[in-house]
């Protein structure tokens, strides 16, 4: 990871480049498609539970969108870490890669290969997939828990800390949400009682995996610059025009500096679990019409979640694009 602590309410000065869309961006890292470290997915989609191969599908979805909006997907297993991620030992070129020692069919969607020694990464995805165990976060497990798999569990928080103590940005999905919850100290619930939004699917149905609701978006935050440039899905919400000066939440925490307006989107949801108790350092940043929290921020650095699937197939091409686009971009930055 990297090593340089980011200041994510400083900007700085750096080379600019046009964009497939026209639009100007930061210069690539020294010359280069910002690499993405994204945890492969350990449980096989032959469970019988639907959502343990939707959640392998959807990984392959999100290695997609990185590739697409110009970032260099890098799969990482437990493996991997083992051989260290900060720095290619002598006699091999930074970058290179080793075909996966140990595949698993939630994190070989697409032909990507996990390294053997990387180069810093840029960036982390941390994506959906089982609960996250009770006992990390101070409770005993519950009966309505679903794919609790302890070295995902492992794998994940090493990714995320590496991430965290290098300075390096951090976008978290669904799971990735949560675990950043419970890795800055906060709790979840474990089931939550069906109320006036609904936020999954009852049973649950691999062909028809989301619930669409509005959330309502801190103005001025990541998430809402995530959203500012994409026609928002379903129809609902703001226009790309009302949402489009969104600004990075400033280092003293005022998500909300900049515009005044609330950006609304309909999101595909699909989770049984959500945030409990914020953890101390995030902040609420998207919420549902029944207050479940829908999105946290690190107003000190890069670091952003949502409950929801931005990768969902349902949505339209740029609608799935957009916010991938604003995380690779912002991992551009030196």
């Amino acid at each position: 990871m990297q090593n340089s602590t980011r200041n994510s309410g400083t900007a700085q000065p750096q080379d600019r480049t046009e964009n497939q869309d026209g639009t100007q961006g930061a210069a690539p890292v020294h010359g280069r498609r910002p690499r993405i470290g994204i945890p492969v997915r350990l449980s096989s989609s032959a469970d019988p539970d639907p959502r343990v191969a939707k959640a392998n599908s959807l990984f392959g979805c999100i290695v997609s969108l990185i590739r697409d909006v110009g970032g260099e997907p890098v799969l990482l297993t437990p493996e991997s870490l083992e051989r260290g991620l900060n720095r290619a030992p002598s006699g091999e070129t930074a970058g290179s890669s080793a075909p996966n020692s140990r595949p698993a069919d939630g994190g070989t969607s697409g032909g990507e290969k996990a390294p053997g020694t990387p180069e810093a990464l840029d960036g982390v995805v941390l994506p959906g997939g089982g609960d996250v165990d009770p006992r990390l976060y101070g409770q005993e497990p519950g009966p309505a828990l679903y794919d609790v798999n302890e070295e995902q569990d492992r794998l994940d928080i090493a990714v995320a800390r590496r991430a965290l103590d290098g300075g390096t940005p951090v976008l978290g999905i669904c799971r990735g949400h949560q675990l950043l919850n419970v890795l800055y100290g906060g709790t979840l619930v474990q089931d939550m009682t069906p109320g006036t939004v609904p936020h999954r699917q009852i049973p649950a149905d691999a062909n028809r995996p989301w619930v669409w609701h509005e959330v309502t978006i801190t103005p001025g935050s990541k998430v809402a610059k995530m959203y500012a440039g994409a026609e928002n899905p379903e129809g609902g919400g703001t226009t790309p025009a009302e949402a489009g000066n969104a600004k990075d939440a400033s280092v003293e925490g005022n998500a909300g500096t900049g515009d005044t307006a609330a950006v609304e989107v309909k999101i595909a949801s699909g989770h049984h679990q959500a945030v409990d108790r914020v953890a101390p350092g995030l902040l609420v940043t998207a919420v549902a019409d029944d207050g479940t929290v829908e999105a946290l921020e690190d107003p000190e650095r890069w670091v952003a979640s949502v409950q929801w699937h931005p990768e969902a197939l349902e949505l339209t091409e740029e609608q799935r694009l957009a916010p991938f686009r604003v995380f690779v971009e912002a991992c551009r930055t030196p």
